[in-house]
């Protein structure tokens, strides 16, 4: 592998980020409980395509800076570490690819720097209306009332944290599977209200998996192993924060072209989305062209479906660079 580890400086805090190949640049954001790591499989394949992939480690993850302040997740700071990274790479706009939090840290900086970004490529999770009558953690933490529900074990520290840096080896290879395509997530429903996530959670079947190694597990549980789950979690924390700072943007439509992924048994699709998730979607960016649904596959699709996914980004990119050549741009 010609992966190349950079570390810089970069809107106040330490990042890193991973980068091979020459040519348009893609910037590929991860959620959680991931890594850069998530997206091993696609960064070389990308780059063999022609591209100058760009992989971080977003803020509160992996050797990524993870400052305590849950004020420091909102989308001012996500979206300063994006904008940051291709000013440190020097690069005036990328393509940005995003699963997860990632898939919403891109959404949010189309909406904010149209002028940074050429186009939009979201995976499982699409961008969504902002809800005015209610913010998040109240919605999750009154639904929480009647059954298990991770969002709101997440909520207020100390317990996930503790629970999950407990065992992360564990928790990671049940919460993989829980999220793939192998398992319903929503069997998790059945569990009362203060449930641990651990003990909410099927036992998984022993690795290998037919989409991820023992030694591909190996390499999250090391990372989470030396850092803790806090900066993950504070994601989920500042959901009350970001969704003041999307009121201004309700109603707003991007220019920027968009993309999306998703697939069969996705948990977000399924449940987190309501009816109509790409039409939701495409209220907001109206300029979706292409959206393609992966059979068999969950949450982890980049992993679960990794051959699907390259060939699928690499059509979508071929057709965003004939896009930028009839624009005029690069």
């Amino acid at each position: 592998m010609q992966w190349q580890h950079r570390h810089a400086t970069i809107n106040g805090i330490h990042m890193h980020y991973v980068e091979q190949g020459e040519g348009m640049p893609v910037v590929l954001c991860h959620g959680f409980p991931h890594l850069w790591f998530s997206w091993h499989r696609q960064i070389s394949a990308l780059a063999a395509a022609g591209y100058r992939v760009i992989a971080p480690d977003m803020r509160g993850m992996g050797q990524t800076g993870a400052p305590a302040a849950v004020e420091a997740y909102d989308i001012e700071h996500i979206t300063g570490d994006l904008l940051g990274l291709l000013d440190h790479v020097g690069e005036e706009r990328a393509v940005f690819a995003g699963l997860d939090f990632g898939a919403f840290a891109i959404y949010d900086l189309a909406l904010r720097h149209p002028e940074r970004v050429i186009a939009v490529i979201g995976l499982e999770n699409p961008a969504a209306p902002h809800n005015p009558d209610e913010p998040p953690l109240s919605e999750y933490r009154r639904q929480a009332r009647e059954h298990f529900l991770h969002i709101e074990y997440f909520r207020e520290p100390p317990r996930a944290d503790r629970d999950l840096a407990a065992d992360p080896r564990r928790f990671l290879h049940k919460v993989y599977h829980t999220l793939s395509g192998a398992c319903d997530f929503f069997e998790m429903f059945r569990h009362p209200p203060g449930t641990s996530y651990m003990d909410a959670m099927e036992e998984p079947p022993p690795l290998p998996w037919p989409w991820l190694s023992e030694l591909e597990l190996e390499f999250f549980v090391s990372e989470y192993s030396r850092t803790g789950f806090t900066g993950g979690l504070n994601w989920y924390r500042s959901f009350d924060i970001k969704w003041e700072q999307r009121r201004p943007f309700e109603g707003v439509q991007s220019t920027v072209p968009a993309y999306f992924i998703g697939s069969e048994h996705d948990v977000d699709l399924e449940g987190f989305h309501g009816e109509d998730p790409i039409g939701q979607m495409r209220a907001i960016f109206p300029d979706l062209r292409r959206v393609e649904m992966i059979p068999g596959a969950g949450h982890m699709v980049q992993l679960e479906a990794s051959d699907e996914v390259n060939r699928l980004l690499i059509d979508y990119l071929r057709e965003i660079a004939g896009l930028s050549r009839s624009t005029g741009d690069r």
